[in-house]
């Protein structure tokens, strides 16, 4: 199938460079990132995603890990396995 429809769309600058440069390290054009997300809403009939707002707990931890609040940091996996008890 040909490509024959544009899509065009206003977007932040700092947004769209820190994206397409996010696209090049994954090998992809903006184009290509684009239809990508198109048939992915096609396959799932919707979103690919989850969207929802952030309950209190969820923007608690947040604000915390922002801060540099309850913070746990893992020397490496063993250490990370070892501190979820797994």
């Amino acid at each position: 199938m040909s490509k024959t429809s544009t899509i065009r769309a206003r977007i932040e600058p700092d947004l769209k460079g820190n994206v397409e440069h996010i696209f090049q390290q994954l090998g992809l054009t903006t184009t290509q990132a684009i239809t990508l997300f198109y048939k992915q809403v096609e396959l799932k009939n919707g979103l690919p995603f989850d969207v929802a707002i952030p309950n209190k707990t969820t923007l608690k931890t947040f604000s915390n890990t922002d801060a540099g609040r309850d913070l746990v940091i893992c020397e490496d996996t063993d250490d990370m396995f070892k501190k979820l008890g797994i």
